[in-house]
């Protein structure tokens, strides 16, 4: 059972998000009439401040918290892939999201499938992005309650039977309630919460583990000692046969992030390019917070926690409730719990926003008024979350699991669409369609054939590599595009029109009108 100054602490940290969550209309309210942009994207409003804690807070996702460092008490070195792949991530966002940014503002796009729509006149093209996203979103989602769920068994406050599920259930009431009234201004504020929560929590328990274990190094070899009598695949130092997974795991997951939805909502809510280029310089701090986070599961393994049989992820929690006190271990608990609810609450936002933008709007109702828009994407939200709530319910933890690894490699596919669309249209629609088609079967096929690891083994004649499934699929992926499209114009066959490039062409025509008429 639950000690009552953790429960109490706990429940305050909930309260608080709780609070918070209502006054959301307060950020920044618009007098605008409804619209998807104002409640997906709160309006194109927020500040350098605002998206620091709304990005940091949606990319780290309290599963990440608690799966990092479960992989690390398993199986050792591997696990700190998340370190280098969460930095490529910074420049990455510095590039592209700024210039995706300029472009949605301009056109008033809203999605990642707007931009492709627009890029390349094509509606299956843009449909089969938005179906991936949402698809690679869901059981995403449905971790986040996973997350939640080991965090607060661990812990012992989590009752047995219909008594949790209906805190499950009760968690997340008050910020579907908030969510579906205020949009993403309601992730925006509790964002603050979570980040000021985590790493105030993760500071204190990183300085007790310290101070009792003595430091770092008796740590790290505690935990060499515990995995010296294992196989390679679980050391205390990457193996020379390792390294290439841990590559191209870090690399091709890093190039993913950036597709999907709930990280471009968050990053198109920023009032500017010039705004996103800062936050992602300092996006760097939450990365040491995760690497943080990967120490504590070396803690675990190095006092000898012994976590259930396929639950690694709890590790950390009960290493939180056996070395700290009650109202710290309450606290740290609370800071993933809410660390949850924020890229919860902005997935289903951004799968609602897809959905209606791209299939209700595209192909059920075209002239929908902006205010019936909203009222679908509200319902849609909603929708999703007691999804993913029967999700986990209804399935086992590792279909979950399984279903989000092939969502990394699913949401990959879409790069050649989205990212290399933004420097060139010459990628014709109906290549890049074939080769979304190519690298998502290549990818699920390779996933499901491994017994759903996301690392395959690949050869050339040579001993096999084993490198990450998704980035072979996404190689296959713009093979196909980039023959593709050499065949379809030597064929002949035109391409959509450009929009995205319209008002370009415009200015260009206008000048040269203006320097015929004026020699």
């Amino acid at each position: 059972m639950a000690d009552s100054a953790m429960t109490a602490t706990f429940l305050a940290v909930i309260g608080g998000a709780s609070l918070l969550a209502v006054t959301a209309r307060r950020l920044r309210p618009s007098d605008r009439l409804p619209s998807l942009e104002g409640w997906a994207l709160a309006d194109r409003s927020l500040g350098p401040v605002w998206t620091w804690f709304l990005l940091g807070g949606t990319i780290f996702t309290a599963y990440t918290f608690t799966a990092v460092p479960g992989l690390a008490y398993g199986n050792g070195a591997p696990a700190f892939f998340a370190v280098p792949y969460t930095v490529i991530v910074c420049p990455l966002a510095f590039v592209l999201l700024s210039r995706l940014w300029t472009v949605a503002r301009r056109h008033g796009y809203i999605t990642a499938a707007d931009f492709v729509r627009g890029r390349y006149g094509s509606p299956p093209l843009a449909l089969v992005v938005a179906l991936t996203g949402i698809l690679a979103t869901m059981p995403y989602l449905a971790l986040q309650l996973l997350g939640i769920r080991a965090v607060l068994t661990a812990g012992g406050m989590y009752p047995r039977g219909a008594g949790g599920d209906l805190m499950m259930v009760g968690l997340f009431a008050g910020l579907a309630m908030a969510t579906y009234r205020h949009g993403l201004r309601a992730p925006t504020v509790i964002a603050v919460l979570k980040a000021v929560a985590v790493f105030v929590s993760l500071t204190a328990v990183c300085w007790l583990v310290l101070d009792r274990l003595g430091g770092p190094g008796p740590v790290f070899d505690g935990a060499a000692r515990r995995l010296g009598g294992a196989d390679a695949a679980h050391s205390a130092q990457l193996s020379p046969a390792q390294q290439p997974a841990y590559a191209t795991l870090a690399l091709g997951s890093a190039l993913a992030l950036l597709m999907y939805p709930h990280v471009l909502t968050a990053g198109f809510a920023a009032d500017g390019p010039r705004t996103l280029r800062k936050v992602s310089v300092a996006l760097p701090a939450w990365t040491g917070l995760l690497a943080l986070f990967g120490f504590l599961g070396v803690a675990a393994l190095a006092v000898g926690v012994k976590a259930p049989e396929g639950g690694a992820e709890a590790a950390v929690p009960m290493l939180v409730d056996r070395l700290m006190p009650a109202p710290l271990a309450g606290l740290v608990f609370a800071a993933i719990t809410v660390g949850a609810l924020v890229p919860a609450a902005v997935m289903s936002i951004a799968a609602a926003t897809s959905f209606v933008r791209n299939v209700y709007v595209e192909y059920v109702h075209p002239t929908a008024t902006p205010k019936r828009q909203v009222r679908i994407a509200k319902a849609v939200s909603l929708t999703a979350k007691v999804g993913a709530v029967a999700f986990v319910f209804g399935l086992r933890d590792q279909d979950a699991i399984n279903l989000q690894l092939l969502g990394g490699v699913w949401i990959l596919q879409i790069f050649p669409a989205v990212a290399v669309g933004l420097y060139t249209g010459r990628l014709h629609p109906r290549a890049l369609l074939a080769g979304w088609a190519v690298g998502m079967t290549a990818g699920t096929v390779l996933v499901v054939r491994e017994g759903f690891s996301s690392i395959v083994p690949v050869g050339l004649g040579g001993p096999p590599l084993e490198i990450y499934a998704g980035l072979v699929a996404l190689l296959l992926n713009l093979a196909v595009a980039l023959f593709g499209t050499l065949a379809l114009e030597r064929l002949g066959i035109p391409r959509g029109a450009d929009l995205t490039d319209l008002p370009t062409r415009l200015a260009v025509r206008r000048h040269r009108e203006t320097g015929a008429n004026n020699p």
